[in-house]
């Protein structure tokens, strides 16, 4: 096995098994951490540190600020390094997974009781932080690796099914550790975030093994006299780089269908195990159990949907899935209202239902982003792997926060009491309308958007078509006037606008 190498000319590679794997094991960090964070955090906090519910969120919001602000210009750097001799003898986006390895135990130290607001403000920026350094350039690597459908496809597949698995282990062992440790020992975190962060040094050392990336020259940025741009010249285009993805209309509406599932998974996430907690008369431990089984449903609705999505479409597979989702909310909610509480076999339905519909919701947007890249270099020419992961990462992260600073900030209005071990009819109900409007009003949005989208294996071989055309000749004429209609569709620009001819970039 040719572990070490960093790139190869594109096409000539096979990925073989091992590929998929390290590939799709580093989404134990890049998934597995934020459902470790989105389904325990703020019990830690306010439980076991005794921060009220505001300052918790607050801790969400100024850690997702920063590092949305850090995410673009991680980007945009790995984007413009394949000229330099670090990115040509290390790679531009592998260098990063390097860095960030040593630095992944930042994960546990976020778990340590009984230290002050700042401890746990400056521990969970730093994550952050360290988090956005691995996972963008980690984000790039499977169109670095691939360039066609059937590949990419398999790629964000394993990537979520390991994704699955850590959110079933993020679920589960919680339970496990009360079982050992205690109902009140704050330990259960500690030792939960040891372990997950020895599985991260693991996993991304491996896929930094099993990766590489297109050779610099495929990728290097040129201008108009063949001239390379320099390092400086390129950070002075970089938000106007960055920001012009954004004029890319499948990316736009890839973003759309992408928040309207995980931000809608964020609200229930945030308000679940409350709800558990002290709507159904529950525990953590019956919390973790709930949650560890509906990640074993989502792990089955992954293998589902790669399946549909490909036979189908990815829209048709979206809009099945949050359908799912929504059923399980709205059954959840009303077994409360009937009197259902923890312990009941009934709850097991909703669960079931909301596990389908989340394990595809995870699936299909980071099987579509995959193929972004693509419709922005019908427009630009160019290939700018690391500026839409930035791009993504960034408008993920603030939306994150908000739903989360949301989710709190509306607890706390209701009457929720940090520590509490009984919450009043006011709170509880608070709960209850959040994890239902906020939850089912963001599937509804993806779903108005996942109508527009009309990228599927199909469209996108014509698209490629056409991209090796231009390849050819910049001043092709399409390949004929349905493929000249979908090229358009998918990059929002006219024919004779696409391929550089433009103001994009």
């Amino acid at each position: 096995m040719a572990l070490l190498g960093s790139f190869a000319p594109t096409g000539t590679r096979p990925i073989r098994w091992y590929n998929y794997a390290a590939y799709g094991s580093n989404d134990i960090l890049g998934a597995g951490s934020m459902a470790v964070i989105s389904g325990w955090v703020l019990i830690f906090y306010t439980t076991f540190c005794g921060l009220e519910a505001w300052e918790a969120g607050l801790i969400f919001t100024v850690a997702r600020v920063l590092d949305a602000i850090a995410s673009p210009l991680i980007g945009h750097f790995s984007d413009s390094l394949a000229g330099t001799k670090v990115g040509r003898l290390i790679g531009r986006r592998r260098v990063f997974l390097l860095a960030a390895i040593p630095l992944l135990p930042s994960f546990a130290i976020m778990w340590v009781s009984g230290q002050s607001f700042w401890y746990y403000l400056v521990t969970y920026v730093l994550f952050e932080l360290v988090y956005a350094l691995e996972i963008i350039p980690f984000e790039t690597l499977a169109a670095e690796m691939a360039k066609d459908y059937k590949s990419k496809a398999k790629f964000a597949g394993i990537r979520i099914l390991f994704a699955q698995a850590s959110a079933i282990l993020a679920g589960f062992l919680p339970a496990m550790l009360i079982e050992a440790l205690g109902e009140d020992s704050a330990d259960t975190f500690l030792y939960m975030g040891i372990l997950f962060s020895v599985l991260f040094m693991v996993t991304a050392s491996f896929l930094y093994l099993c990766s590489w990336e297109r050779p610099p020259e495929e990728v290097m940025q040129v201008r108009g006299n063949g001239e390379k741009a320099s390092l400086g010249a390129s950070f002075k285009a970089l938000y106007r780089n960055l920001f012009s993805t954004l004029r890319i209309r499948a990316f736009r509406l890839h973003l759309g269908m992408y928040l309207g599932g995980y931000i809608s998974q964020d609200v229930f996430n945030a308000a679940f195990t409350f709800f558990v907690v002290f709507a159904l008369a529950g525990s953590i431990s019956v919390a973790s159990t709930l949650l560890g089984f509906m990640y074993i449903v989502q792990f089955v609705a992954v293998m589902i949907a790669i399946n549909l999505a490909l036979r189908s479409s990815p829209a048709r597979a979206y809009q099945l899935a949050a359908a799912s989702f929504a059923i399980g909310v709205i059954v959840l909610l009303l077994m409360w209202s009937a009197g259902v509480r923890s312990g009941d076999a009934l709850l097991w339905v909703p669960i079931i239902f909301a596990g389908l519909g989340r394990g595809a919701l995870n699936y299909i947007p980071w099987a579509t982003y995959n193929y972004m890249a693509d419709a922005d270099e019908a427009v630009t020419g160019r290939r700018r792997e690391g500026a839409f992961a930035g791009v993504m990462t960034f408008v993920r992260k603030l939306t994150q926060s908000a739903a989360v600073a949301g989710v709190t900030a509306i607890m706390s209005w209701g009457g929720f009491q940090s520590a509490a071990t009984v919450q009043s009819d006011q709170a509880i109900m608070t709960l209850a309308l959040v994890l239902g409007i906020g939850t089912v009003g963001m599937l509804i949005f993806g779903v108005f958007v996942s109508t527009k989208f009309k990228l599927n294996a199909e469209t996108h071989d014509r698209l490629m078509a056409q991209i090796d055309r231009f390849k050819q000749d910049p001043d092709a004429a399409p390949i004929d006037q349905e493929t000249k209609l979908l090229v358009e569709d998918l990059t929002g620009w006219r024919y004779d606008q696409l391929w550089g001819k433009n103001n994009v970039v």
